[in-house]
């Protein structure tokens, strides 16, 4: 029980250290990736994303333990989210902080692009980011 007070105050200080103090150093050789759809895949929404990643675990957002994170997934983004600051949460940043490894997203038809970031315990990315491949869908 004493882990959740200790959990709070080290978020405590991480926010008021500010966004260079968060970040997390990604174990070398880990990586991200989408397991499904394929890049060029025409699918039907709504879309299942299964996300992949090696060297690392994943484990919920607010979880301390080395060499883990969790998914978010950018929608339709031509770059990266600003990689100093927290990732964003919109309709373009899907988190899954309770260490979601599959999701089940509606997108309009047309064209879209699907890509993964992998947050820290407090949706850091990691130094160096760990960030999948773009992939282009269509949707019918």
């Amino acid at each position: 029980m004493l882990l959740k007070p200790l959990l709070a105050i080290s978020l405590g200080w991480l926010l008021l250290a500010g966004p260079a103090a968060a970040a997390t150093p990604a174990p070398e050789g880990a990586e991200a990736y989408i397991i499904s759809p394929a890049d060029g895949a025409v699918v039907s929404s709504p879309v299942t994303v299964r996300f992949g990643l090696r060297g690392m675990g994943v484990a919920p957002a607010g979880t301390v333990n080395e060499k883990t994170g969790h998914h978010h997934l950018l929608i339709d983004l031509d770059g990266l989210p600003d990689m100093a600051m927290p990732i964003p949460s919109d309709a373009h940043h899907k988190h899954f902080g309770g260490g979601q490894t599959e999701a089940s997203i509606e997108l309009s038809p047309g064209t879209h692009t699907l890509q993964l970031l992998l947050g820290d315990l407090a949706h850091m990315p990691h130094v160096p980011p760990i960030v999948s491949e773009k992939i282009t869908i269509t949707v019918k």
